[in-house]
């Protein structure tokens, strides 16, 4: 039997709903600066540079150096070191997000929740500023960890959603926090490589600024943590499945049940399946962009540090406009024709010519607007396809998908790329995973699958 509990937010006044939407809202601008001026942009190099000088590369800033350090027993490449880093932390997320989406369910303190986990994701990104001389075992372990933790402040974050926001109202607000996202991340980061380009101007020595950039980020991540914390009421749990036993055993509970379940629901199946492929082809090629742009292009780093801003602001404009454009046409539309602009990304990059400025940014332009309207809509469209009182888990696997599975893409383009020699090919073998990805939400019925979740259509979808 399911629990009765007070209404949600969701029935509140609009106007008081969307005081609750805006301070969600916020939590997007906080964590973006982890995920942008940390992971995307400055870890890496520095952590190549301060493993390559343990194993003997000297000062190589890049990711040459073939010597290898020792890591639990394994001789790893520090060229490597950052990738292997990542991949770690990505699988074992797998594994941790959806038993705390489980425990998420279970609690009425979801933002309590998302706070800790952001909290103590961010103590251990700012140990990063401690990345130095040729000490890199303190930075490997605090880069796995806050990754893991940011993963678990996102599930509490995520089944928010739809405590915040009616079904007609999700694909508006997610779009805007993705939008606020993009805007607080690409600030930051735009203040972060003001100060790296500029050290030389300020006086400090260039790994001290990008030392100072990471702590940056680390505390912006925290203190705007603070917003939705003191703004956002909490909820109580709603329909969950009944477990014996305390929080711990009841959440392991819940995870059986929802797997089991899951089959139950096959249009949240085969979204998820949809998502696991276009989603692992999006974050291949954020992640090859700077390779290509730079290996294939050649493009100096002026070039590609500039098209990097541009597609991070860009990418706000991006998000609103698929946000309005899904009121009109809804988010389903949206995503198909989403993945179709992908594939013809990913082909026109494959003949992009080298050194041509204008058509590398123009590039960036539409890789951004398509990123960032997928991104936001996915989010608010799966959350039609979640059971009521299971949001916590099933973002969880929704962030699984997303997390265990996005190295099949840079597995891809490294090995065409091994095996061609170029990476245009590379390039292009990405359009497989947006073409498995339409394959998947072709085959979606939303309404079917909205009605099995048991919630209510929009008006649009």
């Amino acid at each position: 039997m399911s629990q009765t509990n007070p209404a949600p937010i969701a029935d509140l006044a609009p106007v008081r709903r969307r005081a609750q939407q805006r301070a969600w809202n916020w939590y997007d601008w906080a964590n973006s600066a982890f995920y942008t001026t940390t992971l995307t942009v400055l870890f890496g190099p520095l952590m190549i540079t301060v493993a390559g000088r343990a194993a003997g590369c000297g000062d190589s800033p890049d990711d040459t150096c073939k010597k290898t350090v020792d890591v639990l027993g394994l001789h790893l490449a520090a060229g490597s070191l950052p990738s292997y880093l990542t991949s770690f932390a990505t699988i074992a997320s797998a594994f941790i997000l959806p038993i705390v989406g489980a425990m998420v369910d279970r609690s009425g303190r979801k933002k309590m929740h998302m706070a800790w986990f952001a909290w103590a994701g961010s103590f251990f990104a700012a140990l990063l500023f401690f990345l130095q001389g040729d000490h890199w075992q303190l930075g490997a372990a605090a880069v796995v960890v806050a990754s893991i933790l940011g993963g678990c402040s996102l599930v509490s974050y995520y089944a928010m959603l739809v405590d915040i926001s009616t079904e007609d109202e999700r694909d508006t607000v997610s779009a805007r926090g993705w939008a606020f996202g993009y805007l607080g991340g690409g600030l930051l980061l735009l203040i972060n490589l003001g100060m790296v380009l500029g050290h030389d101007a300020l006086g400090l020595d260039k790994e001290l600024a990008v030392r100072l950039s990471l702590l940056s980020a680390a505390l912006w991540w925290a203190g705007f943590t603070v917003i939705p914390v003191v703004k956002l009421r909490n909820t109580p749990p709603r329909d969950v499945v009944p477990e014996p036993g305390g929080l711990i055993r009841r959440s392991f509970g819940q995870l059986w049940v929802t797997l089991k379940d899951l089959r139950h629901y096959p249009m949240t199946l085969t979204f998820l399946l949809a998502y696991l492929f276009y989603n692992d082809g999006i974050q291949t090629v954020i992640y090859s962009a700077s390779i290509y742009g730079s290996k294939q292009l050649h493009f100096g780093d002026s070039v590609l540090i500039a098209a990097i801003l541009l597609i991070q602001f860009v990418a706000f404009g991006g998000a609103l406009f698929f946000g309005r454009v899904a009121r009109r046409h809804g988010a389903y539309r949206c995503l198909v024709w989403g993945t179709v602009a992908w594939m013809v990304i990913v082909v026109a990059a494959m003949f992009l010519p080298e050194r041509n400025i204008a058509l590398f940014m123009l590039a960036g332009v539409a890789i951004a607007l398509v990123m960032g309207g997928t991104q936001a809509l996915s989010r608010s469209f799966y959350s039609l396809l979640i059971p009521r009182g299971r949001e916590g888990e099933y973002f969880a696997l929704y962030n699984a998908c997303e997390r265990g599975t996005s190295w099949f893409g840079t597995l891809l383009f490294g090995v065409v790329f091994q095996v061609t020699g170029s990476y245009r090919p590379a390039i292009l073998s990405l359009v497989v995973f947006f073409a498995l990805g339409l394959v998947f939400l072709l085959r979606l019925d939303t309404r079917r699958g909205i009605a099995e979740a048991g919630n209510t259509a929009p008006a649009v979808v």
